[in-house]
């Protein structure tokens, strides 16, 4: 299995995380990620109770099937509901859903056809298990061996894990047979967890990692009052140990959310970030940000910060 490039295309953002993006705004940031040579695409059923795959997928339409690669991901499964508040608070402006973990064989296949569906498509190249935090038993013994069946058929062309967490992944990867795992927000500048037990062993094994949330869920993109960290507002010795990263990033003249975004691909485990974006401007500025130079002395530094900031002696 290949990951094209070494960027890809998050699709939470187009699915309304945190505030709404309109259709038109989904489009043009997917044209641009295009015109960027970006070509892997990362979305879930989760992400705006399925808008974010119908946006995608209506977007590949006009694509040719073999220039791009499309993740997405199993585990919740999408139910109507008559109560009218949001299902989840990241995705405010939904109504009329609710999502339900279900990581039962069936509730996997249930979950993949629907996906399948919205993105218009009769194969998908990498599924993941989305968040199975919970869920350990059904996930190992029901949810991958299903997605490995679809996988020995051809319906889907790599399987993994996908969680906000690197202590189970680690333990997927050792118990299970998998193609790939992304793991989100546990190898940043601000966090590099997954650095410890899961990448060695990643590369022991052969499995691709993907790294998400490089920013944290935004307090390395935009370290203002405010900001979120792992989706909540970022408290106050999270917003001091950026604020501690940033000044050297400002000293050596390079942007923080440029060594956010380079940071993760400098480890020889890594073999692509997704980077979830909203607009054709917040692409661009992706992609400027990921060649802007920083100097080697400025990554000792900030590893430095960073070691001293986690407790290390």
């Amino acid at each position: 299995m290949t990951i094209p490039g070494r960027v890809g295309f998050g699709g939470g953002p187009i699915g309304g995380l945190y505030r709404e993006v309109t259709a038109e705004q989904a489009s043009a940031a997917l044209e641009a990620a295009w015109c960027c040579g970006i070509r892997y695409f990362d979305t879930a059923p989760h992400y705006g109770a399925g808008l974010s795959e119908r946006r995608i997928g209506e977007f590949l339409a006009t694509r040719p099937r073999h220039e791009y690669v499309v993740s997405t991901k199993v585990g919740r499964l999408l139910v109507p509901s008559h109560d009218d508040a949001p299902d989840d608070p990241a995705f405010p402006d939904e109504r009329g859903i609710r999502r339900v973990f279900d990581f039962s064989r069936d509730g996997v296949l249930r979950s993949l056809d629907s996906s399948l569906s919205r993105l218009g498509l009769d194969h998908v190249d990498i599924v993941y298990v989305h968040d199975p935090d919970a869920h350990w038993k059904s996930a190992v013994t029901e949810a991958l061996p299903a997605l490995m069946s679809l996988r020995e058929e051809g319906v889907i062309g790599a399987v993994g894990v996908g969680m906000n967490q690197a202590e189970m992944v680690q333990r997927f990867v050792a118990e299970a047979d998998l193609d790939v795992v992304l793991v989100a927000g546990r190898y940043t500048l601000l966090d590099q967890r997954a650095a410890e037990g899961l990448f060695p062993l990643c590369r022991e094994r052969g499995v691709r990692v993907v790294v998400g949330g490089v920013f944290n869920s935004g307090i390395l993109a935009d370290p203002q009052a405010g900001s979120y960290y792992d989706y909540a507002p970022a408290p106050p010795e999270i917003r001091r140990r950026v604020a501690a990263l940033a000044e050297t990033c400002a000293r050596w003249g390079v942007p923080l959310q440029a060594a956010a975004l380079q940071f993760p691909l400098r480890h020889p485990a890594v073999d692509a970030i997704v980077v979830g974006v909203r607009s054709a401007s917040e692409v661009r500025r992706d992609i400027e940000l990921l060649a802007h130079p920083v100097p080697e002395e400025c990554w000792t530094e900030l590893a430095e910060i960073s070691a001293r900031l986690n407790g290390a002696p």
